[in-house]
């Protein structure tokens, strides 16, 4: 049997030792940034993701594994398990068949084929099933089996509770089972229809019918939400002939007085018992595929949300908008810090409007406003109006943009808003996210529930475990990637951080606000509770730029200064040349030295060696500055002002199965539907679009009283030429 290494190995295509060193280096309690970033030698250079992949594979072998023992043991015990039964076990590949082998000898409750067993009727239901050339007719057997002390009154009591025996076998066998499975896979249809005469958002559902090969993962969550309404009644059909006929194949043997028998209750296994849990199974089986797409989409749109290039070292104002309550406004200087609140209400009339720019306008000179980060809900139209008149009257002094404010609500009102702007109202709050996510996407979004940032599709009716595990490992990810300053990070973004948790994080901002900013990486040791484990786990991902070492604001890890150093020895170089930033020849140097003598010589691998490297040409570098900027504007659209044929620019907010939603700046965002996007054959937009990607986009069509806006990716140089 093979191992889980073996088997991790093989379905992973990575080598056998690679994936060995991974699995001893989680079970030491190493976090996945860490292992991606410091450990590359111990496992060919695997980023992330495809570590997080083998974790979550591993953890399910080692449940299948686990599972199996359990299995054979509950069989062993019952006495019934043979070699054969064993090795069957040992070589099932999922918890699917694994069940199947267990069905038969698995507890259950009280069904009719056991009822039937109390009666005493499975010899006569074995025998029967045998099929034998000479075997009597089945009611002239039966005649020995009536008791009417056990319940069984006459010979026909004895062959219905015989059938039931019979039914049940049958569907407990795994084989059968299997086979069905790969047919309801290859032939079943999904089948929906309304369950109530009234108008809903499932319309398209009301009558629709697809093979389960086509079937698409938004259409199952969608079958799925519409079902659990109320407004469709679906199902899953398969040739009922066709599936008689396999599993009728398997257990009726010709030639035998019992034939007909077998043949009846071959046909009421397959209607009572197999098809519904085939059916349920099918069902959840595809619901489980679609979650996990979905779940997987998801991650993919935070990702890049969350790695979008700050607009950093820039007063910002944050423009919260809003109908009744006004327009929440917060202005945060460079680094954040709230320096005015105000609310305005530009949607009451036009004086009042008037008398919010002026308002704006006193705000801006005061303070040196250069950007506007405006939320794009509940009055966003109307409050992009407003401001692009404002810039007019600024002379254009000022841009702005318009800013997901997916979640802000929720950070607003959150226990760790209130922590932190105590005095503010919770709308201005939001206010202040704002206009922090333009400034530092990161840095504001990590304060929020993944789930509540809205990147995705059904989320809320997702796995929610699953779902989290998932979107925390994004955050980590990214977090981990971009390297946090230890002396400004809030503590929910060093929670963040690989080997810190809520309490260690806290524990840097108290030790910090008592002891003054850090001044080296080494300081970090003397923080409670964060000993020499959490150290090394989170040391490389910690910027101290108020540090003498100019290593400590680089990736380059504690463990590894030595290394560095001996590099720039070797290269003529030293530390005081990285800090002046004249060490370009770096690369050409260790070229000509040689790559593999050089990393041998500074006592690492060659991988650790070119991320020293990277890190001593651009110490403090942030790897969102190499990104597309954010699309900042100066004007404004209305959707009535669209007309087809128009190529404009726009920015990529949503990621979805069937296309991408495009802000293009009429406070509407237009679709592009997948077969839109690329003159090439692709399966999902995410081949090739990203949230956050700054697209050109040519309108196909408008529709102003539905809000619908129809867009095309890959037809716009036949409209710019």
């Amino acid at each position: 049997m093979e191992s889980i290494s073996e088997i991790l190995s093989r379905e992973l295509d990575r080598p056998l030792n690679h994936i060995e060193n991974v699995i001893n280096l989680l079970d030491e309690g190493n976090t996945i940034p860490f292992i991606a970033r410091y450990r590359k030698e111990l496992h060919g250079a695997m980023d992330d993701t495809a570590l997080r992949t083998l974790e979550e594979r591993l953890n399910y072998l080692r449940g299948l594994f686990e599972r199996k023992e359990t299995v054979k043991n509950s069989i062993a015990e019952q006495g019934k398990l043979t070699e054969e039964l064993a090795a069957a076990i040992d070589a099932a590949e999922t918890l699917a068949v694994l069940e199947d082998l267990y069905r038969p000898y698995k507890p259950k409750r009280r069904t009719r084929a056991t009822m039937a067993k109390e009666k005493g009727l499975e010899p006569l239901a074995l025998e029967l099933f045998a099929q034998k050339p000479d075997c009597p007719a089945p009611e002239k057997l039966a005649e020995a089996y009536v008791d009417p002390e056990k319940g069984v009154e006459t010979a026909a009591d004895a062959l219905a509770g015989a059938s039931d025996i019979i039914a049940e076998n049958i569907s407990d066998d795994a084989s059968i089972r299997a086979m069905l499975r790969e047919l309801i896979g290859a032939r079943g249809l999904l089948h929906s229809e309304a369950a109530t005469e009234d108008d809903s958002v499932y319309r398209l559902y009301y009558d629709f019918t697809t093979a389960l090969t086509r079937l698409q993962g938004h259409q199952i969550l969608a079958v799925n939400r519409g079902e659990k309404e109320g407004f469709l009644k679906v199902s899953i059909e398969l040739d009922r002939d066709q599936a008689l006929q396999k599993v009728r194949r398997a257990v009726i043997r010709p030639g035998s007085a019992a034939m007909a028998f077998v043949r009846a209750a071959c046909d009421d296994a397959y209607d009572r018992l197999i098809f519904p849990s085939m059916e349920r199974e099918t069902r959840n089986a595809l619901t489980d595929t679609a979650n996990e797409g979905a779940i997987k989409m998801f991650g993919l749109n935070l990702r890049p949300l969350l790695m979008q290039p700050p607009v950093k070292g820039k007063v910002t104002m944050g423009l919260d908008p809003g109908y009744r309550n006004g327009c929440k406004v917060a202005v945060v200087d460079g680094t954040g810090k709230v320096l005015d609140t105000a609310v305005v209400y530009p949607t009451f009339s036009e004086a009042r409007k008037q008398e919010a720019i002026r308002t704006l306008s006193a705000l801006i000179r005061k303070d040196g406003v250069a950007h506007i980060a405006i939320g794009n809900g509940t009055a966003s139209r109307e409050t992009e109006q407003m401001t692009v008149e404002m810039i007019e009257q600024l002379h254009g002094d000022v841009s702005y943009a318009i800013v997901n404010e997916a979640g802000a609500s929720v950070y607003s009102a959150s226990k760790l808003a209130a922590e932190e702007f105590p005095d503010y109202d919770v709308n201005l709050r939001s206010a202040v996210s704002i206009a922090r996510r333009l400034q530092d996407p990161l840095a504001e979004l990590v304060k929020i529930d993944p789930m509540a940032i809205g990147v995705g599709q059904y989320q809320h009716d997702m796995p929610q475990a699953r779902l989290a595990e998932t979107l925390d490992g994004v955050v980590e990810d990214c977090v981990n990637a971009v390297g946090v300053d230890i002396n400004t990070a809030s503590p929910a973004l060093l929670q963040r951080v690989s080997g810190l948790n809520k309490t260690t994080a806290k524990n840097i901002v108290t030790y910090r606000e008592e002891n003054g900013a850090f001044l080296s990486r080494k300081a970090i040791n003397k923080v409670p509770k964060l000993g020499p484990k959490a150290f090394q786990q989170c040391a490389g991902f910690l910027r101290v730029p108020e540090s003498s070492q100019v290593l400590d604001n680089t990736a380059v890890h504690p463990e590894s200064y030595a290394a560095a150093e001996k590099l720039l020895k070797l290269c003529g170089y030293t530390l005081e040349d990285v800090k002046a930033g004249s060490i370009r020849e770096l690369k050409a140097r260790v070229a000509a030295c040689g790559t593999d003598k050089a990393a041998e010589e500074c006592g690492v691998g060659v991988p650790t060696l070119n991320d020293i490297i990277s890190e001593l040409l651009k110490p403090g570098r942030d790897p969102r500055d190499e990104l597309p900027p954010v699309l900042l504007r100066k004007d404004v659209l209305e959707i009535k002002d669209l007309k087809p044929g128009m190529v404009l620019t726009g920015t990529v907010r949503n990621v979805i199965d069937f296309g991408a939603f495009v802000d293009i700046g009429v406070h509407q965002d237009g679709l592009v539907h997948v077969s839109r996007i690329s003159n090439k054959f692709i399966r999902h937009p995410s081949e090739v679009l990203a949230v956050g990607d700054i697209v050109k986009v040519v309108v196909l069509d408008v529709d102003e009283k539905k809000h619908r806006i129809s867009l095309s990716i890959k037809d716009v140089k036949e409209y710019e030429s």
